[in-house]
């Protein structure tokens, strides 16, 4: 299990892939697992990290408060470990907040960035559909249900209706990532507290690396707002909508996801 001590959190992480690096940041409570639809591709052209940020997956899940800077630093303090002095960064909806910190306070770190998803937080954040948000809260302990109630899933707010009915073998695999190693309550509390607190709409303007800013126009949870914003505060960023997707468009839309990433990535690799 390949793991490095980054201060006082052990990080689980993966490598696929030989080339430039590109390093892979999750959403809120999701694990590394998550990105198995964007791996294959990306990894025949890029060296791919994928990692589980503290309190996700096979990473350490100290209930301690923490910032977006601090998960951030985390992953700065990941490529130390690797040896790897920059990186194209690539986070979703909190993992792209993770990705904006990164470019803000390590901007020689970055090669390139893409933001999937994601919205710059504070009182300048466009908030999401209320009720489609409380379907993101920790799910409830089985002994705590009866024998015959359903947990309603975050999936009717993530992805159409048609894809789920549509793609059994997909959601299969999405559900057995999330029970793989399932984060605990107190991530849900940590996690959200840190998103809470992220604020960088004033410091947008300061990312002068190349970004790429990916959203869905049906998106409930980060509404596409958000993303017009960012578009509109980090120089040098271009803005790509995906038509009828929701929040989950890196698996609804997983090729064109991928194939927007990579082309992307290649007009701008670090030798430019």
């Amino acid at each position: 299990m390949p793991r490095v001590q980054i201060g006082d959190i052990g990080i689980h992480y993966e490598i696929h892939g030989e080339g430039e690096p590109i390093l892979l940041i999750a959403g809120f409570t999701n694990s590394a697992g998550g990105w198995f639809m964007q791996l294959p591709a990306l990894s025949k052209e890029y060296r791919v990290i994928a990692f589980d940020n503290r309190g996700t997956g096979q990473s350490d899940k100290l209930d301690i408060p923490y910032t977006m800077d601090e998960m951030a630093d985390d992953a700065v303090g990941l490529l130390d470990a690797l040896g790897i002095d920059a990186a194209h960064i690539c986070g979703v909806s909190m993992g792209g907040r993770i990705a904006q910190c990164i470019a803000i306070r390590h901007p020689q770190k970055v090669i390139s960035l893409v933001l999937a998803c994601t919205g710059c937080g504070g009182p300048h954040d466009i908030a999401g559909d209320a009720e489609a948000l409380k379907s993101l809260a920790p799910p409830r302990q089985a002994q705590q249900r009866a024998p015959d109630e359903e947990e309603p899933g975050p999936w009717s707010n993530m992805m159409s209706h048609q894809f789920v009915e549509n793609n059994p073998d997909i959601m299969a695999q999405i559900m057995a990532v999330s029970l793989e190693s399932p984060a605990p309550p107190s991530t849900f509390k940590n996690h959200g507290r840190a998103s809470r607190s992220h604020d960088s709409y004033d410091r947008l303007p300061e990312i002068k690396t190349p970004t790429l800013i990916m959203s869905g126009d049906a998106d409930v949870i980060v509404p596409v707002e958000n993303s017009r914003l960012l578009a509109d505060k980090i120089p040098n960023s271009e803005l790509v909508v995906f038509e009828g997707m929701g929040h989950c468009f890196k698996w609804e839309a997983a090729e064109a996801f991928n194939r927007t990433t990579l082309d992307f990535l290649g007009r701008h690799p670090r030798s430019a």
